[in-house]
């Protein structure tokens, strides 16, 4: 009688600083691991897989057949000349000639309208600027595919990302009574592997973001002194109330181990 595969693997499409963490939660969890980075000498000497687009040539050396895939690469909307969807494309493609189980895409909850509002994963998208309908376009590219999911990531903090580091002394062009939204790198990486392992149950979009919503004032505020810098200022007080809700994958069984701000900054040494 055979035995049955049931062998776990997962190609993780980045290994950076959102890759890394990933990588070690699903190592955890007994997956194989194929983990890209663009450049080939520096995967070989890491030890990991390469994948880059070139001249609309892809380089490749990803060979993990029935696996998941998950794409951690930054989509940089915000540069000239981005070629990140035309990567993203040539990433499915390869995906689905290796017979892959599913591709989840790490989007942004900058996809979400600029103004105040509450927005969840069925809110309407529109009036939206470049970068926003840059993501919205990446997302239904990987859910036409038919195995596709996404998350989408509110702002990441974690260990060598304190919220801090980013804005001591600076003035932010943002208000300072808008809302915070933030999600811990370790509740991204355990609600990645969440969706992976009960793939079948899990809705097309998930928002990842913790319940705390304080003001960026108060927020930055704490972050600067638990690090001793100076405090951003703000150019405007207005009460910017854009809150976006991350409580949908609980419904999955998922629960965020970070559910206050304050305890969040507490691990991003």
């Amino acid at each position: 009688m055979l035995m049955k595969n049931t062998e776990k693997k997962c190609v993780i499409l980045g290994h950076g600083w959102l890759g890394q963490d990933l990588k070690q939660q699903l190592i955890g969890k007994k997956y194989e691991i194929d983990a890209t980075v663009r450049d080939r000498e520096k995967a070989e000497q890491l030890g990991l897989q390469y994948f880059s687009l070139s001249n609309e040539v892809l380089n490749h050396n990803i060979e993990c057949k029935d696996a998941y895939w998950v794409c951690c690469i930054p989509p940089g909307f915000r540069r000239e000349e981005s070629n990140y969807l035309t990567v993203l494309a040539a990433a499915l493609k390869l995906a689905q000639s290796q017979a892959m189980k599913g591709f989840l895409l790490c989007s942004s909850t900058g996809v979400y309208p600029s103004q105040a509002g509450l927005f969840h994963e069925q809110s309407s998208l529109n009036d939206l600027n470049l970068k926003q309908q840059g993501l919205l376009e990446a997302e239904q590219l990987v859910l036409s595919s038919g195995l596709g999911k996404v998350v989408r990531l509110a702002g990441l903090m974690g260990p060598k990302r304190h919220p801090g580091r980013f804005v001591a002394g600076k003035q932010l062009a943002s208000s300072a009574n808008e809302s915070v939204n933030m999600v811990h790198q370790r509740d991204a990486s355990n609600a990645i592997v969440h969706i992976l392992e009960n793939w079948s149950g899990a809705e097309p979009i998930y928002n990842l973001v913790m319940a705390d919503h304080s003001c960026k004032a108060d927020f930055y505020q704490q972050a600067c002194k638990q690090l001793g810098t100076a405090s951003p200022t703000f150019e405007t007080d207005h009460q910017v109330e854009r809150i976006i809700d991350g409580s949908a994958i609980e419904q999955l069984g998922f629960r965020y181990q970070f559910s206050r701000l304050a305890d969040a900054l507490e691990y991003c040494q």
